[in-house]
């Protein structure tokens, strides 16, 4: 019974502790651990930016066009995340559009206001690609070395045909200086299958030019002279420092497999706000604090015990929404609002079942026992469900939805390690007073002594 006491007294003493650090770094704004991880809010709360871009499929088979979208997104979240914007919302859209098939994709950045920003974030979209001279006699200009070195200009009047080989290849890209001149050149490498097709393409095209197209424009186009192995190869230009510099570091964060441009873009002011939230938050309160009351009148102490326990549940779950970290929208707030009604309820599960074991004549501490073990089964298969639905809506659902299904079923998942480890250990570390008045007292139920 003491190690209980002593275990349930650290238990409090810590959840009281993270409580007021996670009070101070809301209000304050202290530079401790969890005051440097913010809430992260939707565009529904902080405002952000939208963008909207379309994919050219144009050249993709049709069975590779899924793979090919999802495969953007991924970069696009990559890169977007290099440059430090929290919690993007990227999502693949399909349509049709003047009768066409389209595939887009919808970029929400939250919190970045600045429609500029939020396109240099994302940054150029570099779409590299090689392509071959047409059956047209071949320029007899520029050279290939063993190496891959790629020079001289291409006469763009010229009609050059995809190859296949492009940016969803490239293993790496570094910048590189010209022996002898010292201008900056973009060195890339192969993976092993772009390495292979490249050494393929430039054996069966010897004599005519392959160009280099980078975002749609010839950026080089050298005479093949012979087949070149190992995957390397130098892109030369006009070239600055910073812009080559520039064009490796977005190359090396994804190079794009499919070309995109810019449909739309649109600055999304907080549709909620500031008032909102303070609105949402002391609205949570005071449904807390009546919960609270009514749960002390009813089931007197064991309601003291499921308060703190529901007190140190919310501080342990926006703690995990802080460090995980979850974007809170309006839907978000909502499903960890309802989190909280599905930690009451398992609570009031167990103290009726206490209720009737007291009623069948069993000890407070049996009562106990025996009221848990009752419970456990209902809260458990009531909260497996409420799991299971949010899986099912995090899945399939759209990123409102999302939003939703994670919050909620975060918060299930941590109010069901809250009602049976903390309402529990907290009961089993009280003095029960068996046989006196005030034992009963406290450990009856309704408005009557």
């Amino acid at each position: 019974m003491l190690t209980r006491r002593i275990i349930a007294i650290g238990v409090l003493v810590i959840g009281a502790g993270l409580g007021f650090l996670l009070f101070r770094s809301v209000q304050t704004g202290h530079t401790d651990i969890i005051a440097r991880h913010p809430f992260h809010l939707g565009l529904d709360l902080s405002g952000g930016s939208y963008l909207l871009y379309k994919a050219d499929i144009s050249q993709l088979p049709a069975a590779e066009v899924n793979d090919s979208m999802d495969a953007l997104r991924d970069v696009i979240e990559r890169r977007i995340n290099a440059f430090g914007v929290g919690e993007p919302v990227i999502q693949v859209q399909t349509g049709q559009v003047a009768g066409e098939k389209e595939h887009r994709l919808a970029i929400e950045l939250p919190g970045v206001t600045d429609i500029d920003k939020a396109i240099a974030t994302i940054g150029q979209t570099p779409f590299l690609e090689f392509r071959i001279q047409s059956d047209q006699p071949p320029i007899q200009q520029g050279s290939v070395d063993k190496n891959g070195v790629i020079s001289v200009n291409a006469d763009e009047t010229q009609t050059f045909v995809p190859t296949g080989l492009d940016g969803k290849y490239l293993k790496h890209a570094q910048l590189t200086f010209a022996q002898g001149t010292g201008t900056p050149e973009v060195s890339i490498q192969f993976n092993d299958e772009g390495s292979k097709l490249f050494e393929k393409i430039t054996k069966e095209n010897i004599g005519k030019v392959i160009a280099i197209y980078l975002d749609g424009s010839v950026i080089s186009a050298p005479v093949v002279r012979e087949a070149i192995a190992g995957g390397t190869a130098q892109i030369t230009g006009n070239f600055t420092p910073e812009e080559a510099k520039q064009l490796v570091g977005r190359l090396n964060s994804g190079a794009l497999p499919v070309p995109i441009s810019l449909v739309s873009t649109q600055t999304v002011g907080a549709t909620l706000g500031s008032e909102a939230i303070h609105r949402g938050v002391n609205a949570a309160a005071i449904g807390f604090i009546l919960i609270a009351i009514f749960l002390i009148l009813w089931y007197r102490l064991p309601g003291i015990i499921a308060v703190l326990a529901l007190s140190i549940y919310v501080v342990i779950t926006l703690l995990l929404y802080k460090f995980i970290p979850i974007t809170l929208s309006a839907a978000g707030i909502a499903g960890f609002i309802i989190s909280i009604g599905m930690a009451v309820d398992a609570n009031i599960l167990i103290f009726e079942r206490f209720r009737e074991e007291r009623a069948k004549g069993h000890t407070i501490t049996e009562a106990i026992s025996v009221g848990f073990d009752r419970a456990w089964l209902s809260i458990r298969d009531a909260n497996t469900a409420s799991i299971i639905i949010a899986i099912i809506l995090f899945w399939f659902g759209t990123s409102l939805i999302k939003g939703f299904a994670l919050t909620f079923g975060l918060g299930v998942a941590v109010s069901l390690l809250s009602a049976i480890l903390i309402t529990r250990l907290f009961l089993r570390a009280l003095p029960t007073l068996e046989g006196t008045r005030i034992g009963k007292f406290l450990f009856s139920s309704g408005f009557h002594l």
